[in-house]
């Protein structure tokens, strides 16, 4: 077995599942790692004894970088406990013409699995699409993105054009390069420190858009900014990181 080899299947989705919770990670880099961590062939019962370090430390530290919380989701998915189907809990999305929701945001939410903002910005399956006011949110579009090996110019473009009719774009990571187009795409990009049910976010964004939001989104809801009141969104940007 080696990284060109074909994997049993459910080893591969796994890997495949693993691979989408890391930054810029494909599945094959993914595989030389466990590859050289517990050497071939790979087995369920290897990857049940992979723990963090395990993964830090091969292939000369490739993984090194990426944190802790990130690489125990990946290692959630290597052995089988993430119970989440990639096709659960995705509700259909609802029809929406223009003007249905005043005063609304269209966001766009990094997704792997469920309802869920678990992706990155360079390798989520699918972005989530939402429209979303101070009273309703609705999801309006499920956009599956397009299979990547690794994020380069041509493919970030590729993705900021699927969601070019957005407003927010939420993810768990997004490289410098990518957030640029993003940005000059006017689409704002907030990272969320980790994995969440897009419900919650959805929630804490409504709270936002109810009291005073900070200018940026008072502009794209058309709303005169209150130089006089504290933003209630002040929070909501501290806490995810306004931009990459």
């Amino acid at each position: 077995m080696s990284a060109d080899q074909p994997l049993p299947d459910c080893i591969a989705l796994r890997v495949g599942l693993a691979a989408r919770s890391l930054p810029d990670i494909d599945s094959r880099q993914l595989l030389r790692v466990l590859l050289a961590a517990v050497g071939e062939p790979l087995t369920e019962d290897k990857l049940a004894g992979l723990t963090v370090k395990d993964l830090k430390i091969a292939a000369d530290g490739a993984l090194g970088e990426i944190d802790g919380p990130t690489l125990r989701q990946a290692l959630s998915c290597l052995k089988g406990e993430d119970g989440i189907d990639a096709a659960v809990a995705i509700p259909d999305p609802q029809p929406y013409h223009e003007g249905d929701l005043p005063n609304s945001i269209r966001v766009a939410c990094a997704s792997n699995r469920g309802e869920r903002l678990d992706g990155h910005f360079g390798s989520c399956a699918r972005f989530l699409i939402y429209q979303v006011s101070a009273t309703a949110a609705r999801l309006i579009a499920i956009r599956p993105a397009p299979t990547v090996v690794r994020l380069t110019v041509d493919h970030s473009a590729e993705r900021v054009a699927l969601i070019g009719d957005c407003d927010l774009l939420c993810v768990l990571s997004i490289g410098g390069p990518a957030a640029a187009r993003v940005v000059n795409s006017s689409i704002h990009p907030i990272k969320r420190p980790q994995a969440e049910d897009i419900p919650v976010l959805l929630a804490e964004l409504q709270q936002v858009l109810a009291g005073e939001p900070p200018p940026w989104l008072a502009r794209i809801i058309g709303r005169t900014p209150s130089a006089s009141t504290v933003s209630t969104g002040d929070s909501l940007l501290a806490e995810t990181g306004e931009n990459s």
